[in-house]
């Protein structure tokens, strides 16, 4: 059964307090920690907040500029090449499609349609205000989930640049500490054994 060592009640701050064994070094590792956390909540939150709310805003905007558009397939689309079998479900194949845009301009373009599609098979396409195909805009729902990932991801990333400078920092200081606890013990161990 392992022994439990008694540390006593735990005391906050008591890098902070007068005491007589506190050492210069404990009090230097207190205001690094402190500083480190400090700048990673300072970078984090505003970078995560800055990153969230600028890709919100431009799936929005995205979402207002695309229209849709019927579109017709141009020649008929090859069916399933699995013996005559029926596609699976959400199956889709490449095909050619033919449009007007909003000026009279007639465009075409491919996108993914059901296999077997007939030439003029009815598909809707997403043009930005020039009549320009583009991709199918993100939902409300989609925007506010990807802008959530972003933040946290950027947050995340701005937050690692302090805290990975506080714990080097503390690292160095730790060795420092130790080195002088080594070339303490070093200078007065031998000691120990004349006192017994």
């Amino acid at each position: 059964m392992p022994v439990k060592v008694f540390r006593g009640p735990k005391v906050w701050l008591w890098r902070w307090r007068r005491n007589p064994l506190r050492r210069r070094a404990d009090v230097l590792e207190a205001w690094v920690v402190l500083g480190a956390v400090v700048l990673t909540v300072l970078t984090g939150v505003p970078a995560g907040w800055a990153a969230a709310r600028s890709v919100e805003h431009g799936l929005a905007r995205e979402r207002a500029t695309a229209r849709p558009a019927v579109a017709r397939v141009v020649t008929r689309v090859p069916g399933p090449s699995r013996g005559g079998r029926h596609a699976p479900a959400g199956e889709r194949v490449w095909a050619e499609v033919r449009w007007t845009a909003a000026d009279g301009s007639a465009r075409t373009a491919r996108v993914r349609v059901a296999p077997g599609s007939e030439a003029g098979t009815p598909v809707t396409v997403w043009t930005d205000p020039r009549g320009r195909q583009v991709d199918r805009p993100t939902t409300a729902s989609e925007s506010a989930l990807r802008a959530a990932l972003t933040g946290v991801l950027v947050g995340a990333s701005a937050a690692a640049v302090p805290v990975a400078g506080g714990l080097a920092l503390r690292g160095r200081i730790v060795r420092r500490r130790t080195d002088a606890w080594d070339t303490e013990w070093a200078r007065l161990g031998p000691q120990w054994g004349r006192m017994v």
